[in-house]
């Protein structure tokens, strides 16, 4: 079942090449997510307040959708997936290590173009590769995400518990990403890029989704909503609803991001044999059961094992859609990811707003909620239809 992930991944150069890009996202957002308390806390913000000034994020990964989409059409996947690393590691610094609260939204929305910039170059690295050496590599790719996340969330709980600066630890993070870069570089600019039949690289266009890949976009936004609630709300869960202590707040979200990269780093063997249906199906029932445990037990242990069972849930369907997304019968790979990544990361990162508004009006327990509504309806949605 894993011997996909010692000839395919761990066996390519170029794969695990990839793969850091993904780490890094991961590491980036996991160390800021854990610190999220941490800003609430020293601008005074309440909830609502929180979820409009996170709302600058998803702004800037939709806005920068379509420019991703653009540059990896005029300067490629590798220099776009080098450079956004860069750009991204630079931009997570401006949050942490912000004097003014009106300098949080301009950070967050750099944040989130960053992000959307290297999430369409990476995951179209992928499929190159995939198409190129005849692998299936990218759900272990998303768990690479998952392993950044987690690292990123348990060593900034960590720091926290120490008391160390914010800031100081981001930069030093970030710094980590931007050498990871230039280590890499020379193995990404040996991946094939995607050519069409004349021999040219794709052009980018948008695109309107409609039918299967209307469904598939529907599906991706919940299930990206829910994910999106994980990363920016399950430190603050644990913080004032469980009343973890310090060292424990960024626990859940570790747990979360090791589950979810364990059931990535199996997806590539799994979703073949059992099905790209009946695994998302499963995924959104396993959501509600681990949301459930989390608010009816809201003590450490349980609430981590609750967000634990979440990450096992969500864990495929990001591999699932981004490389259906990228097959999409009429369209290019490029073009399908930037439309997938439009929507994908608009919920990630704007339901985190939804959250903080609902919870401002009742509480993070009604709120969170939210993610067992949306669970069952991409279950639902996936029944419904049939993966390209």
């Amino acid at each position: 079942m894993l011997n996909h992930l010692t000839k395919d991944f761990f066996g390519n150069r170029q794969s695990r090449a990839i793969a850091v890009a993904f780490i890094a996202v991961g590491l980036l957002f996991g160390t800021w997510a854990t610190f999220i308390p941490f800003i609430k806390e020293k601008f005074a913000l309440n909830d609502a307040d929180l979820g409009l000034i996170l709302l600058s994020m998803p702004i800037g990964s939709v806005t920068m959708n379509l420019v991703g989409a653009w540059l990896v059409a005029k300067i490629g996947m590798k220099t776009t997936t080098i450079l956004g690393m860069i750009g991204m590691s630079l931009a997570f610094l401006v949050p942490l290590n912000s004097s003014s609260v009106y300098m949080l939204p301009i950070g967050l929305y750099l944040c989130g173009s960053g992000i959307s910039i290297t999430n369409i170059a990476m995951n179209m690295g992928v499929t190159c590769i995939e198409a190129d050496h005849d692998v299936k590599i990218m759900s272990t790719c998303h768990g690479m995400f998952s392993v950044g996340l987690m690292v990123g969330s348990m060593c900034a709980s960590l720091a926290r518990g120490f008391e160390w600066n914010p800031g100081l630890y981001m930069i030093g993070t970030s710094a980590l990403i931007i050498l990871f870069a230039f280590l890499i570089r020379p193995t990404i600019f040996k991946i094939q890029d995607e050519v069409v039949s004349d021999g040219s690289t794709p052009q980018s266009k948008f695109v309107l989704p409609k039918g299967t890949f209307l469904v598939m976009i529907l599906i991706g936004v919940c299930g990206n909503i829910s994910e999106g609630t994980m990363a920016d709300w399950s430190s603050v869960f644990m913080k004032n609803v469980v009343n973890s202590s310090p060292y424990f707040v960024g626990w859940g979200l570790a747990g979360y991001s090791l589950f979810m990269a364990l059931g990535r780093f199996f997806g590539d063997s799994l979703i073949p044999k059992i099905g790209a249906n009946k695994i998302l199906i499963y995924g959104g029932l396993l959501v509600t059961v681990g949301v459930s445990i989390a608010l009816l037990f809201p003590t450490t242990w349980l609430t981590i094992i609750g967000f634990s069972i979440v990450g096992a849930g969500v864990s495929c369907a990001a591999p699932i859609l981004y490389g259906a997304s990228a097959r999409v019968p009429g369209v290019s790979k490029g073009t399908g990811l930037a439309v997938m990544n439009t929507f994908a990361m608009g919920g990630f990162m704007a339901g985190p707003v939804l959250i903080g508004f609902v919870s401002q009006a009742t509480s993070l327990s009604w709120a969170f909620s939210i993610v067992i509504l949306l669970s069952l309806t991409s279950a639902y949605l996936s029944s419904k239809i049939k993966f390209f």
